[in-house]
């Protein structure tokens, strides 16, 4: 019996790391991890069967023994009462034989018995686990979904930084531009300033009164002269 319960722990465990191993997706992996428990529970409802038999058989073998010791006992007496020594030797030699047996098929009987209680509970709770895991396998999924959603939000916010750096080159890319702006504005009002003093010092250069004091003594030496 040991080695029957060590090889379904072995076969269950070897199923668990298998899908361990395969940790793609662990929605499926919780998919895969019920249809092998499904699987074992097949194996050993097989088994329990199996051995629940035999329970039935060593019972029913230990119960037959105890009525063919009785049933001797009472032919026995039979033949004493008729006066019948010889056949009550016989029937009492069968009862001797039958009751050294007992013994062995009471001891196959009890650790049948025992072997048919342990697989029963190891099945009964196969079936508890398989009935709860199935129970819990929305809220799983669900809690994996929240899961790869949080994460793809932690990969969104870790590329945060090269979204700043793409932001800060545009910064300064722009106040580049608006210096370089600047700068033009700056010089056409310069250009703009000079044509303007220009302009402005050939029309000075006409509008200046004329200097009529040298004239004006002029024309009265000359007047004087008779000239």
């Amino acid at each position: 019996m040991a080695s029957i319960l060590q090889r379904f722990k072995d076969i269950m465990s070897a199923n668990v790391n298998a899908v361990l191993d395969k940790m793609e997706d662990p929605s499926k992996m919780i998919d895969q991890y019920l249809r092998n428990m499904e699987s074992d529970l097949g194996k050993v409802k097989a088994e329990t069967a199996s051995v629940m038999a035999e329970e039935s058989r060593t019972k029913r073998a230990y119960n037959e023994c105890e009525e063919d010791i009785n049933k001797m006992q009472r032919y026995a007496e039979k033949a004493i009462l008729a006066g019948n020594d010889s056949d009550a030797r016989e029937f009492l030699s069968r009862k001797q034989n039958l009751s050294n047996q007992l013994p062995s098929l009471k001891q196959m009987y009890d650790l049948s018995a025992e072997n048919a209680t342990k697989m029963r509970e190891m099945h009964d709770k196969l079936v508890r686990d398989i009935s709860g895991l199935n129970n819990r396998k929305d809220s799983i999924k669900a809690k994996i979904a929240v899961a790869k959603t949080q994460d793809k939000i932690n990969k969104i916010g870790s590329s945060k930084t090269g979204v700043s750096d793409n932001m800060s080159a545009f910064d300064k890319i722009e106040a580049k531009a608006d210096k370089m702006l600047d700068e033009a504005n700056a010089m056409a009002e310069l250009n703009a300033s000079s044509q303007k003093d220009n302009v402005d010092d050939l029309m000075n250069k006409y509008d200046k009164p004329a200097d009529t004091s040298l004239e004006d003594e002029l024309a009265a030496l000359k007047s004087k002269l008779g000239q």
